[in-house]
């Protein structure tokens, strides 16, 4: 444990209080402490109509003293009432009254403005951030299991290729050893498709989880060289009434996912994703290119229906590699 480590922990500490007010006399412009709002909170929330003192004392962690003084307070304002436990009269239970939940439904209220407030004043993505963040610190100082994080699939946004290219780039040469020709080429796949894309045929899919991209993959019209379809176009000829016809085939395209994200099934979701469009577009297969050292993407396209098409052993971005081509027919 660093001094930093402490001392940006108790930074924080002072920071959240105070952004929402617990310093403050009364909680939220009410007449009651945090700790007063937190005993009516427990009181409301209790699943039955009244608790025994001694559980609540428990349950808040709360010294025996304080929590009675703050009881004999409510009472004297008619919010609780104290009254002896039918199965154990050296028991005292307390309850709620009508004027104690509206004075506690109250609170609620204003303290989800507050929250309201405070969570639309920042976007989307960094509220599912924010969120994120907070569970994390719930599970990890609550001793919890954390559970598993959400991943959202969305259509790129604003930074989201030059994300792609960068991160492409980064886990391709840390991880295999690639030179910037890899980059290079992932480049002018991303400008190709910020540039001529027809959302008809082609699509693109960012994975998040917390409001961070942690994945990629995208749908796209093949070259007509790539069709094994007999037809004189891959991108398809003209239908009835002057429509276009849907290409003949989609090649799938830059499928990566974030170390930090793989074994949640992000991948399988990608693709899955990817696949949904291409059929629904109308395609009647899709194809990709890939490498024999890229075991975990290889089984993920095996599971979703590819199958290898043919391949090739030549260098490429540094490396002796083998080339590989997949097809899968819908």
């Amino acid at each position: 444990m660093t001094i930093e480590s402490v001392a940006s922990f108790r930074q924080f500490n002072r920071f959240y209080t105070n952004l929402i007010g617990v310093l403050r006399a009364g909680l939220l412009d009410s007449p009651y402490s945090l700790a007063e709002a937190r005993v009516l909170y427990e009181l409301a929330a209790a699943p039955v109509p009244a608790l025994d003192v001694a559980d609540l004392r428990q349950g808040l962690d709360m010294d025996a003293g304080y929590l009675s003084r703050i009881l004999g307070r409510f009472e004297n304002d008619g919010l609780v009432v104290r009254e002896r436990s039918d199965a154990d009269a050296r028991k005292q239970r307390i309850r709620l009254t009508d004027s104690g939940r509206a004075a506690q439904a109250e609170l609620d209220k204003r303290s989800d403005a507050q929250a309201a407030t405070l969570l639309d004043a920042v976007t989307e993505a960094d509220r599912r951030r924010l969120i994120g963040a907070m569970d994390a610190i719930q599970s990890i100082l609550g001793g919890g299991v954390a559970s598993a994080p959400t991943v959202v699939l969305r259509p790129p946004g604003p930074g989201d290729l030059g994300w792609v290219v960068q991160r492409h780039g980064a886990l391709y040469a840390s991880e295999y050893g690639w030179n910037d020709e890899f980059e290079g080429l992932v480049a002018r796949i991303v400008a190709d498709y910020a540039d001529s894309h027809d959302p008809r045929w082609d699509r693109g899919w960012i994975a998040e989880i917390d409001g961070e991209p942690v994945g990629s993959i995208f749908c796209v019209r093949a070259d007509p060289s790539e069709s094994a379809v007999d037809d004189a176009s891959g991108r398809g000829d003209v239908a009835a009434g002057g429509v276009p016809a849907a290409p003949v085939t989609a090649k799938l395209r830059l499928l990566l996912v974030e170390p930090s994200a793989r074994g949640m099934g992000v991948g399988g979701r990608l693709v899955d994703e990817c696949i949904r469009f291409a059929k629904s577009a109308g395609y009647r297969e899709m194809v990709l290119f890939t490498h024999d050292i890229l075991d975990s993407a290889r089984r993920i396209y095996q599971r979703a229906g590819f199958v290898l098409d043919s391949e090739e052993r030549k260098p490429a971005y540094g490396k002796d590699l083998v080339h590989q081509h997949w097809r899968r027919n819908f």
